[in-house]
């Protein structure tokens, strides 16, 4: 059965045999129509550690990294071999089954620093080498645990993900995801609250990071360009779906790509992905919904590049992990290509987290912003799963 708009997945019960940890992925829905607000309601200006320039952090690393000790890793070693001794599925992780007494004080203030802070760090000297990728993928979800809920990242109910070229074809973007090709990904938003990277093997060029406050970019468009700005509050913006639909679900969804927060003191959330609204040409040449207008297109392109001149630049290693936070940083990827067999493909582990509001999460104007798995993309009951590679 499709949830409806209002429909809380915790009036529903939720079946063990297909979701281990009792919580199923509540998936994509339009924004609540009393939760959208007129251009006049936002910020002229938004302040706060949220907002962040890349000169800040560009020649000061240690603001933005942090090396993995030694006990660390042993205590993410030793909770990985006991996980894996209690043969319980990789779906069913979660803090109480994957303890970290010391790490989790260190992943406390950094859920806090991602969640209402900068929102960006990068991990390095995680030993996947040393590991392999089941240890390593068990490690990596153990951690996770301690920022958020993983949610489900494609139709087929993967929770670990996989960033690699399987050489699908880019040009098809009302069908392809972007991450199974080597193209350039422009600044975007994933479908979760955070998202984790986990480098595996690196390509032999390009695919490197970059990462932008969308605070300090909303900041700039509103000086240079208000009227793009009002442009990206209206909910005039059609995102596709790509097929990945539950039963009764239209193929798309009509919302904003800027909105604010519920509540007091609301902060300025945003939720973008160039790919999604530019591959509905199927529908809106068929005259289903409007094709995109000259402000539009516009929009997106004065946003595109806006967040390429104020962008931080970070390539990652072999064993580093960048986590970040949807609601106010948008990254991006540049093309890559890759070695020659038989060294292998560039490869990232991905997570998706989700964090309710009653956790500490955004009060985001959807239905389900307090579920635990909130967001992620859920097609009817397809069961979780977490596959060691791409497929």
């Amino acid at each position: 059965m499709a949830l409806t708009q209002h429909q809380p997945s915790s009036s529903i019960s939720i079946p063990r045999d297909i979701f281990p940890d009792g919580l199923k992925t509540t998936g994509q829905h339009p924004p609540l129509p009393e939760h959208i607000h007129p251009f006049e309601k936002f910020p002229t200006e938004i302040t706060g550690p949220t907002v962040w320039k890349p000169e800040e952090y560009r020649d000061n690393p240690e603001k933005w990294t942090h090396q993995f000790t030694e006990a660390e890793i042993e205590e993410l070693s030793v909770a990985a071999d006991e996980f894996l001794r209690n043969k319980i599925p990789m779906t069913g992780i979660s803090k109480s089954n994957f303890p970290l007494p010391n790490l989790s004080t260190r992943l406390h203030e950094l859920r806090s620093d991602l969640l209402d802070g900068k929102g960006f760090i990068l991990f390095k000297g995680f030993p996947v080498e040393k590991w392999g990728n089941h240890k390593s993928a068990i490690a990596y979800m153990g951690l996770g645990t301690y920022l958020g809920y993983f949610v489900s990242q494609n139709s087929r109910g993967h929770v670990l993900g996989h960033v690699k070229d399987l050489g699908e074809d880019p040009t098809q973007i009302d069908s392809v995801r972007i991450y199974r090709t080597n193209a350039r990904q422009f600044f975007h938003a994933d479908d979760s609250d955070i998202v984790g990277l986990l480098c595996i093997h690196r390509a032999r060029e390009g695919g490197e990071s970059d990462l932008v406050s969308s605070h300090h970019v909303y900041n700039v468009l509103a000086k240079e360009r208000p009227d793009v700005l009002k442009t990206l509050t209206e909910p005039i913006w059609y995102f596709d779906r790509k097929g990945e639909t539950s039963k009764g679900q239209e193929e798309y969804i009509k919302t904003s790509v800027v909105y604010l927060e519920r509540g007091e003191n609301p902060r300025v959330y945003t939720k973008w992905d160039p790919y999604y609204v530019r591959s509905l040409t199927r529908f809106s040449d068929a005259g289903i919904i409007p094709p995109l207008s000259a402000a539009q297109v516009e929009a997106l392109e004065v946003l595109e590049a806006t967040c390429n001149r104020v962008k931080l630049h970070m390539i990652l290693e072999v064993g580093d992990i960048q986590f970040l936070a949807n609601s106010h940083v948008l990254h991006a990827r540049t093309a890559y290509v890759d070695h020659a067999p038989p060294t292998p493909r560039r490869h990232l582990m991905r997570l998706w987290l989700a964090t309710p509001e009653n956790e500490g999460g955004w009060k985001l104007p959807f239905w389900d912003s307090n579920e635990k798995k909130r967001g992620g993309i859920q097609v009817d009951d397809q069961a979780p799963v977490a596959p060691l590679d791409a497929e």
